[in-house]
Order: structure tokens, then C-alpha cells, then sequence
């Protein structure tokens, strides 16, 4: 079965994502969105009271290039996220998002000064469930 992963976030998936999708959820292609979709999608406006029809492209999108089955990798603003992970349910996509491992770790400098350093690592892709 050929199955596509249809991304929907703004940043570059990385070589354990790509890795995991490939060897563990059986995909055969790694579909980004267009620029002019994800331009859009990187630039959520925070005062808008509703969503539904400023993400009328990426969903238009979505139908235009996933079939059933494929996987929608989507990660962002939380509205659009939600809006998007529910529709790609309710027409038979699968949408997942990755879950990550954080490590910290600390220094003092003198002066008392602390200084944290964050590493995400990537674990799974998750499912969103309804």
C-alpha cells in the first residue's frame, strides 16, 4: 500500500521524523505543503475571532492531494491545528504529531547566573484522537 505523509507545521522535519515515517508508518512519499499554503500557515493571525475560512487553503489543499489513509503530519497554532486534525478525521486521513524527549541541562556561571540549554529529540509520531 502506498501511503503519503502530507506535512502541515513550520519547520523542517528532520532526519529521525522522515526516518520514522518512512521504516514505521509505511510511507512512500513526504508531501510538503506548497509555499503559498505555507506561508499562510506560518503566519496565523492572532486577532482573528475565527479560522475557518482564513485555513479554506490548506484544507483545500489537503483534498486536492491526500487520499485516504495517507498521513497529515500537522503541528502549529492550536485552532488550526484542532480545525485541521478534525477535518482530516472526519474525511479518512490519519493525522499524527510527533512527540519529543526534552533534555536540560544546567550550568552556573559565576556570578550566580544559571544557564539552561533545552535538546528536543524526537520519540514518536502519535496519532490525534477523537
Amino acid at each position: 500500500m502506498k501511503r503519503q505523509a502530507l506535512l502541515i507545521f513550520s519547520h523542517q522535519l528532520t532526519s529521525e521524523q522522515e526516518k520514522d515515517l518512512l521504516e514505521n508508518w509505511g510511507v512512500t512519499r513526504i508531501v510538503p505543503m506548497p509555499e503559498e499554503v505555507s506561508s499562510l500557515w506560518r503566519n496565523i493571525p492572532p486577532d482573528i475571532h475565527s479560522l475557518k475560512v482564513f485555513l479554506r487553503p490548506v484544507l483545500e489543499w489537503l483534498i486536492e492531494t491526500a487520499y485516504p489513509g495517507d498521513l497529515v503530519l500537522v503541528q502549529g497554532d492550536f485552532g488550526a491545528t484542532y480545525i485541521v486534525a478534525n477535518f482530516s478525521i472526519r474525511v479518512g486521513y490519519v493525522p499524527i504529531y510527533s512527540t519529543t524527549k526534552r533534555e536540560v541541562e544546567e550550568k552556573i556561571l559565576p556570578g550566580g547566573i544559571v544557564e539552561q540549554s533545552r535538546v528536543f529529540s524526537h520519540c514518536i509520531f502519535r496519532k490525534y484522537e477523537a
